[in-house]
């Protein structure tokens, strides 16, 4: 019997990789919309797709600030959180109000990259999981 290797799930690997895959979808996006007349709904799910990024990557400094600073408390990196995700929330409900219908498509955009984010760390834990033979 061969003993279960675990390969944990690396968060920078993953946000590379979810990256990359979500500047290929912006961009099929933009193609696709534009072909259906509204160019601008494409661009604006790239925006939402880069804004995923930077919301993931500010994510992982702020944890491994909190974990590696022993003056950093809950209260601090609470806020943190809570500030960057209501920037976004401003950000894209700006811009989905004052530039409708094609503004909508940053949600869309967001919506995806959260998806290729947790896919992106599912597949890894669902492959040590798959017996080998």
């Amino acid at each position: 019997m061969e003993p279960v290797v675990y390969t944990p799930v690396s968060a920078a690997a993953n946000l590379r990789r979810s990256a990359v895959i979500g500047a290929v979808l912006g961009v099929v996006a933009i193609v696709v919309t534009s072909l259906q007349g509204h160019p601008l709904m494409g661009v604006f799910g790239s925006v939402g797709l880069a804004l995923g990024a930077l919301n993931n990557r500010m994510l992982q400094r702020s944890v491994i600030a909190y974990a590696s600073d022993p003056k950093m408390n809950k209260k601090r990196f609470r806020n943190g959180v809570l500030g960057r995700l209501g920037g976004i929330t401003l950000v894209a409900v700006a811009i989905g109000l004052l530039v409708r219908p094609d503004g909508l498509g940053v949600f869309a955009g967001l919506a995806v990259f959260q998806i290729l984010m947790l896919v992106g760390a599912a597949v890894p834990v669902l492959r040590s999981l798959r017996p080998t033979s």
